[in-house]
Protein backbone atom coordinates (compact mmCIF):
# COMPACT_ATOMS: atom_id res chain seq x y z
CA UNK A 1 0.00 0.00 0.00
CA UNK A 2 1.01 3.74 -0.76
CA UNK A 3 -0.99 6.76 0.38
CA UNK A 4 0.13 9.79 -0.28
CA UNK A 5 -1.39 13.01 1.60
CA UNK A 6 -0.30 16.49 2.69
CA UNK A 7 -1.46 19.07 5.28
CA UNK A 8 -1.00 23.08 5.98
CA UNK A 9 0.42 25.05 8.55
CA UNK A 10 1.59 28.55 9.56
CA UNK A 11 4.46 29.41 10.51
CA UNK A 12 6.05 31.99 12.36
CA UNK A 13 9.27 31.90 10.87
CA UNK A 14 12.59 32.55 12.55
CA UNK A 15 13.37 29.30 13.42
CA UNK A 16 9.96 28.75 14.35
CA UNK A 17 9.52 24.78 15.33
CA UNK A 18 6.44 23.23 15.43
CA UNK A 19 5.47 19.82 16.54
CA UNK A 20 4.06 18.06 14.16
CA UNK A 21 3.90 14.55 15.12
CA UNK A 22 -0.11 14.24 15.96
CA UNK A 23 -0.58 15.15 12.27
CA UNK A 24 1.77 12.16 11.02
CA UNK A 25 0.66 9.73 13.74
CA UNK A 26 -3.31 10.56 12.52
CA UNK A 27 -2.84 9.77 9.04
CA UNK A 28 -0.56 6.79 9.61
CA UNK A 29 -4.03 5.46 11.88
CA UNK A 30 -6.21 6.43 9.09
CA UNK A 31 -4.32 4.57 6.27
CA UNK A 32 -5.06 1.41 8.36
CA UNK A 33 -1.26 0.21 8.12
CA UNK A 34 0.16 -1.88 10.54
CA UNK A 35 4.25 -1.94 9.12
CA UNK A 36 5.65 0.00 7.13
CA UNK A 37 7.71 3.83 6.86
CA UNK A 38 6.52 7.28 6.87
CA UNK A 39 8.13 9.47 4.57
CA UNK A 40 7.59 13.11 5.59
CA UNK A 41 9.12 16.07 3.06
CA UNK A 42 8.27 19.79 3.30
CA UNK A 43 8.32 21.49 -0.61
CA UNK A 44 10.35 24.43 -0.14
CA UNK A 45 14.04 25.94 0.32
CA UNK A 46 13.62 27.62 3.75
CA UNK A 47 12.49 25.18 5.93
CA UNK A 48 13.32 21.60 7.31
CA UNK A 49 12.48 18.19 9.05
CA UNK A 50 13.95 16.50 11.89
CA UNK A 51 13.18 14.78 15.42
CA UNK A 52 13.93 16.27 18.81
CA UNK A 53 12.86 15.96 22.26
CA UNK A 54 10.59 19.03 22.19
CA UNK A 55 10.75 20.94 25.20
CA UNK A 56 11.77 24.86 26.07
CA UNK A 57 14.94 24.12 26.91
CA UNK A 58 16.14 22.46 24.12
CA UNK A 59 13.79 24.22 21.44
CA UNK A 60 16.21 27.23 23.05
CA UNK A 61 19.08 25.32 22.25
CA UNK A 62 18.52 24.83 19.26
CA UNK A 63 17.76 27.99 18.06
CA UNK A 64 20.86 29.45 19.32
CA UNK A 65 23.57 26.63 17.60
CA UNK A 66 21.61 27.46 14.44
CA UNK A 67 22.78 30.99 15.26
CA UNK A 68 26.42 30.00 15.79
CA UNK A 69 26.21 28.14 12.93
CA UNK A 70 24.57 30.13 10.23
CA UNK A 71 24.09 33.39 11.60
CA UNK A 72 21.65 36.13 10.50
CA UNK A 73 23.48 39.01 10.96
CA UNK A 74 26.52 38.21 8.01
CA UNK A 75 26.33 38.76 4.91
CA UNK A 76 25.35 36.08 2.40
CA UNK A 77 25.74 36.13 -1.70
CA UNK A 78 22.11 35.36 -2.08
CA UNK A 79 20.94 38.45 -0.08
CA UNK A 80 23.39 40.66 -2.67
CA UNK A 81 21.55 38.97 -5.16
CA UNK A 82 18.23 38.85 -4.34
CA UNK A 83 17.61 41.57 -1.59
CA UNK A 84 15.31 39.45 0.59
CA UNK A 85 17.19 39.03 3.79
CA UNK A 86 16.83 35.41 4.07
CA UNK A 87 20.23 34.20 3.06
CA UNK A 88 20.69 32.38 6.33
CA UNK A 89 17.77 30.53 5.95
CA UNK A 90 18.63 28.87 3.19
CA UNK A 91 21.84 27.48 4.70
CA UNK A 92 20.01 26.46 7.49
CA UNK A 93 17.41 24.65 5.54
CA UNK A 94 20.21 23.06 3.49
CA UNK A 95 22.20 21.56 6.64
CA UNK A 96 18.86 19.98 8.51
CA UNK A 97 17.31 18.64 4.85
CA UNK A 98 13.37 18.81 3.98
CA UNK A 99 12.83 14.84 4.72
CA UNK A 100 12.47 12.63 7.19
CA UNK A 101 12.03 8.74 7.08
CA UNK A 102 10.75 6.91 10.51
CA UNK A 103 9.61 3.17 10.54
CA UNK A 104 6.28 2.06 12.08
CA UNK A 105 5.37 -1.33 13.50
CA UNK A 106 1.81 -2.90 14.57
CA UNK A 107 0.34 1.10 13.61
CA UNK A 108 2.59 3.08 15.61
CA UNK A 109 5.89 5.75 14.56
CA UNK A 110 8.81 3.97 15.86
CA UNK A 111 10.01 7.22 17.96
CA UNK A 112 12.05 7.04 21.31
CA UNK A 113 10.04 8.41 24.35
CA UNK A 114 10.91 11.86 24.37
CA UNK A 115 11.12 12.29 20.32
CA UNK A 116 9.09 13.96 18.20
CA UNK A 117 8.91 14.97 14.56
CA UNK A 118 9.17 18.96 13.87
CA UNK A 119 8.81 21.18 10.99
CA UNK A 120 11.35 24.05 11.67
CA UNK A 121 11.05 27.38 9.84
CA UNK A 122 14.24 29.26 9.25
CA UNK A 123 12.49 31.76 7.31
CA UNK A 124 13.05 35.62 8.07
CA UNK A 125 8.94 35.82 7.82
CA UNK A 126 6.04 33.69 9.03
CA UNK A 127 4.95 31.23 6.31
CA UNK A 128 2.44 29.20 5.18
CA UNK A 129 3.84 25.48 4.72
CA UNK A 130 2.86 22.60 3.07
CA UNK A 131 4.42 18.86 4.09
CA UNK A 132 3.78 15.84 2.04
CA UNK A 133 3.36 12.63 3.99
CA UNK A 134 3.70 8.97 2.22
CA UNK A 135 3.12 6.33 3.94
CA UNK A 136 4.31 2.98 2.57
CA UNK A 137 3.38 0.07 4.44
CA UNK A 138 0.85 -2.90 4.66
Amino acid sequence: MLVTDRFSLRTGGHCDMIDITPEVEGRLSRSGAREGTVTLFVPGSTAGITTIEYEPGLIADFKAMWERLAPSDIAYDHDRRWGDGNGYSHVRASLLGPSLAVPFAEGRLALGDWQQIVLVDFDNRPRSRQVVVQIAGQ
